[in-house]
């Protein structure tokens, strides 16, 4: 394979290796990180795998003044058999250059950067946890480093790829959670950033997070920031509402993350003949459908829980329970769909995996 000019310099002494139970979210990184340079007349130039470690910046790099950067978020799951596998990684690389184009980043050469991730991951392959439910996470991202104060686009650049092997993201199984809805702050809105993955985007989200955990609820659902009407996502997922023989999710709009796993879904339920109806939805009609006894479930889909199963939707007063707190038939079948076709335990007919060899 054309190694795209990459350059490899390994780790002379290895890490110790977590115990299997023991690596919480995010919080362990791997032997080895991807880096790669860009410069205004140049391009992307200098593709390279060092050692992980700190990164040294100018303080007046402009990602610390103007939040000119992006991100991806994957996984590598180890198969019963041993082999090691990505799930749409075009995806991902395909979303990246979605979110360089609205944060005006100069784009990646997708195909060259999928090709450097997995030479990374091969030289980490020892690092994705083998245990049921475990998986290595993949973090890609782009930080603007020219040293200039000036409000605009920097004229230099880092991707940077670093891997983080984690545990189950429902330690004790999946459980249904409850979630607030919010009225009061923002997630996007059309024309903003919210169909990128920048980190604005999140942070800005954490005040009515803290809100609704200190109310006992595990999430927020977004509504639209115009009319505080229609529904857009759960947390950092996209949601999906089975009323009757129908699926229904909010329609992309200009504001709404195009998630991966929403991706696989829809795609997933059409293969078993229950399509699904991408539209508006209010948060109004949704509660009257449930006071009619019409929502049977309603699931969260993301790349870190794949599956969240919603128990309990509170509005302004109102609660809906739904499915009496229980696991629904679709999200369950659909959790253990996607998962078994992630770490090779069933076929992939879709052809949605990548070996990492």
């Amino acid at each position: 394979m054309e190694n795209h000019g990459l350059v490899i310099e390994e780790r002379k002494e290895r890490k110790a290796k977590p115990a299997e139970g023991e690596m919480p979210f995010g919080t362990i990184f791997t032997d080895h990180m991807f880096m790669m340079d860009y410069t205004e007349g140049k391009g992307w130039h200098d593709p390279r795998i060092v050692p992980y470690g700190p990164l040294e910046l100018d303080p007046a790099a402009m990602i610390f003044h103007y939040g000119q950067t992006v991100f991806e978020g994957m996984k590598a799951y180890r198969t019963q058999d041993g082999r090691s596998l990505l799930f749409r990684p075009e995806m991902n690389m395909k979303r990246l250059n979605k979110s360089c184009e609205r944060m005006s980043i100069p784009p990646i050469d997708e195909e060259k950067v999928l090709a450097c991730l997995l030479e990374l991951l091969r030289l980490d392959q020892e690092w994705i946890p083998e245990a049921p439910g475990t998986s290595l996470y993949i973090r890609p991202f782009v930080i603007s480093t020219e040293p200039n104060l000036a409000v605009g686009p920097s004229r230099s650049y880092r991707l940077s790829i670093i891997l983080s092997p984690v545990g189950p993201y429902f330690p004790g199984g999946l459980k249904p959670v409850t979630i607030h809805v919010e009225d009061t702050f923002t997630r996007a809105v059309k024309g903003g950033t919210g169909t990128a993955k920048t980190a604005g985007n999140y942070s800005s989200g954490y005040r009515a997070q803290a809100n609704a955990k200190q109310q006992g609820n595990a999430d927020v659902l977004w509504l639209d920031g115009i009319e505080k009407k229609y529904i857009e996502e759960v947390g950092s997922m996209n949601i999906f509402f089975k009323i009757g023989n129908e699926v229904i999710t909010p329609a992309l709009n200009g504001s709404i993350l195009e998630g991966v796993t929403r991706k696989s879904v829809i795609e997933l339920l059409g293969s078993w003949g229950l399509p699904v109806t991408e539209r508006k939805i209010a948060i109004e009609e949704l509660f009257d459908l449930h006071e009619a006894g019409k929502v049977e479930e309603i699931f969260g889909t993301g790349t870190a829980a794949v599956i969240s199963p919603v128990g309990e939707l509170n509005w302004r007063g109102k609660k809906a329970v739904i499915n009496q707190h229980g696991i629904g038939d679709l999200s369950q079948r659909l959790y253990d769909t996607i998962t078994g076709i992630q770490s090779g335990r069933l076929e992939d007919e879709f052809g949605w995996t990548v070996e990492i060899g």
